[in-house]
């Protein structure tokens, strides 16, 4: 199916000439709540044209999505488009399978050891711990802006964000380091949420047209066309909250893939052998099943309007003639699993459910067709970005720039390892990560990733190692059958990791673990 024929009505194309908008210099409009404005009389002045240095460096369109699981892929048409036209990484990894942390980590470049945000809310996590810490000072936004890129923001920022907090700015805030903003909160549900835009909160509602991927992609559009006209460099992160629960489609999808059920791999209903936190878990229930099947479904329903918005993305930057000097990446702040292991619907393990997740990148200097099997993480896209945006490396983070990796041959020299960190799990009933299955979330763990297992290292002191080459699903903890000598050394390696710092010492700790 086209993506015409999948296309936007008539009233999205509407809102994209009528929604409100702010100038570059800074947010405009009042903080009082809203309605859209049907006279469109707050579009943007034109960006300023940019040097001609600057029109030589590539667009980023950076597209993030919500609790993707790599099993979704499979039904999202322009990413699987995106995959043919770019290079697939197998062995991505999130930092911490929880929104919050991982999302720092990306803005950051850091793990959540060096951020402080290892929960979505409160004394340890979220966006008030990062505001306070004077986190959003300094990020891949601030990066790109000082470098001459024109910025935007659209969708799910940080979990506590919301679009009436002024932060002492006397208007809705808005974070530095963005010439537009279009943020929301607790917008899971997709209809009935407030946006801010640009310092002017606006009320959205539950008409098809609201529906918010269709109306964040509206607006991403706009931002394409706008600045494409001037030659000017952009960044664009737009952070869909879809496919997050509760997993709300587009109207217009909800009827779609009938009779589809949860995929039944190896790990489905399945206990890992010799599990250190799992072990008196057990089956899975006929009504978890059913409720698993059902929501599977919405999930792969609510993809739908974030792949129609790749799509779209990309069918105007060919328009805006960009296309051949843009940059698209596409990925997830976290994985899910569904059934496998005898889980309900959830996140946070260390299992690859959770935290190997997709990462497409296409574009200009990109080669086509590729996959890469480099071991790459979350804390790589922020020194990615400067380097494609001839910036310096930011000297805080503990990633490294992904770009060789891009063209092709891989370096000869990588990381042998990928740290994940989980720590104070979600367990408040007011987290929207929060699991009501007690058994779902494991307990606070530390663990090393390489290409081929896991090792992972629970608070209470014990152990698993899944030798992922020869038991890809990790339904074996073949742990203790490794000689001290080698557990020593994975302590060692593992612990180089959670204490380092900054991208020499990361990258020393991660070359090193084996």
């Amino acid at each position: 199916m086209s993506f015409r024929t999948l296309g936007y009505t008539a009233a999205v194309a509407a809102l994209l000439v009528t929604t409100a908008y702010g100038a570059d210099s800074g947010p405009s409009g009042s903080a009082a709540p809203a309605k859209p404005s049907p006279g469109g009389s707050h579009a943007p002045p034109a960006p300023a044209a940019a040097p001609r240095e600057a029109a030589s460096r590539p667009n980023i369109v950076f597209v993030l999505a919500d609790d993707l699981s790599m099993n979704l892929v499979a039904y999202m048409p322009n990413v699987r488009k995106l995959q043919r036209d770019g290079t697939t990484f197998t062995n991505y990894t999130v930092t911490d399978s929880l929104c919050c942390p991982s999302r720092a980590s990306l803005f950051k470049g850091q793990f959540p050891h060096n951020t402080g945000i290892v929960k979505n809310h409160g004394s340890d996590g979220g966006f008030r711990l990062f505001h306070r810490r004077g986190q959003e000072k300094s990020t891949f936004a601030t990066d790109l802006r000082a470098a001459g890129y024109r910025t935007a923001f659209l969708g799910k920022y940080l979990n506590e964000y919301h679009p009436g907090l002024t932060m002492g700015t006397g208007r809705s805030y808005v974070p530095p380091g963005w010439d537009q903003w279009f943020a929301g909160g607790n917008a899971y549900r997709n209809f009935d949420y407030p946006l801010n835009e640009n310092g002017r909160v606006v009320q959205y509602g539950h008409r098809p047209r609201d529906y918010l991927t269709d109306v964040l992609s509206a607006k991403a559009s706009h931002f394409i066309s706008a600045t494409a006209a001037t030659g000017r460099p952009f960044m664009m992160e737009v952070s869909t909250y879809a496919p997050h629960h509760p997993y709300t489609p587009a109207p217009r999808d909800a009827d779609l893939f009938r009779g589809r059920t949860a995929p039944r791999s190896p790990a489905w209903d399945r206990v890992p052998e010799n599990s250190a936190w799992l072990s008196t878990k057990p089956k899975l229930t006929t009504q978890q099943k059913r409720n698993l099947d059902r929501e599977f479904r919405l999930r792969v329903q609510s993809v739908q309007s974030v792949d129609r918005m790749i799509g779209s993305l990309r069918t105007t930057l060919d328009k805006a003639g960009v296309a051949d000097r843009t940059v698209v990446i596409f990925s997830s702040d976290n994985g899910y699993h569904m059934g496998e292991y005898s889980l309900p619907s959830g996140k946070q393990t260390a299992f690859d459910t959770d935290v190997n997740v997709p990462l497409v990148v296409a574009g200009q200097g990109v080669a086509a067709g590729r996959t890469v099997a480099q071991l790459v993480a979350n804390i790589d896209l922020r020194p990615t970005f400067a380097d494609l945006a001839g910036a310096p490396a930011p000297a805080e983070t503990d990633g490294r720039s992904i770009r060789p990796l891009l063209a092709g041959p891989a370096p000869a020299e990588w990381r042998s390892a990928a740290l994940i960190e989980h720590h104070d799990p979600a367990t408040d009933p007011k987290d929207p990560d929060y699991q009501r299955d007690s058994v779902n979330i494991p307990p606070s763990y530390d663990a090393l990733r390489t290409a081929t297992f896991t090792y992972i290292e629970y608070v209470d002191g014990s152990v698993e190692y899944f030798d992922r080459k020869a038991d890809p699903h990790m339904v074996r903890n073949v742990a203790g059958t490794l000689s001290r000598q080698r557990l020593a050394e994975l302590r060692t390696a593992l612990r180089a990791l959670v204490t380092c710092a900054g991208p020499d010492a990361c990258w020393t700790a991660a070359r090193a673990a084996v």
